[in-house]
């Protein structure tokens, strides 16, 4: 029904950048809020940011000032810039989407399958 791509992981050195892309497609009727969640080895999924249909966005303590989530309404993608990366970020990042499909009248949350970010040296 709905399907989220991601890209843009990898390896980075510290101090690195990286952009991460999430676009959603399938029977979309209405978006609330995409996002990242970002898991570590061992660690509980976290929240690393998000953002509303109407830009209203909600980034993490640990990344302020350092990543930045936008979107495309108009491609159904959202973007994560991740600058002065540090190897505590290295983790899997999903991309969320919660949204209505077609016929369906309440919003329900979907996730792509990951992407892994690495930085070291």
């Amino acid at each position: 029904q709905v399907q989220l791509a991601e890209s843009g992981g990898g390896l980075v050195q510290p101090g690195g950048s990286l952009r991460l892309s999430c676009a959603a497609s399938g029977s979309i009727f209405r978006f609330n809020s995409m996002g990242w969640y970002r898991q570590a080895p061992g660690g509980q999924r976290e929240l690393v940011a998000s953002i509303t249909s109407d830009g209203s966005t909600n980034t993490a303590d640990p990344v302020k000032g350092r990543f930045t989530i936008s979107r495309d309404n108009a491609k159904n993608t959202v973007y994560l810039q991740m600058n002065s990366l540090k190897p505590e970020d290295t983790a899997v990042y999903y991309c969320n989407a919660n949204l209505r499909i077609l016929g369906r009248l309440r919003y329900t949350d979907y996730w792509g399958q990951g992407t892994q970010v690495t930085v070291s040296v």
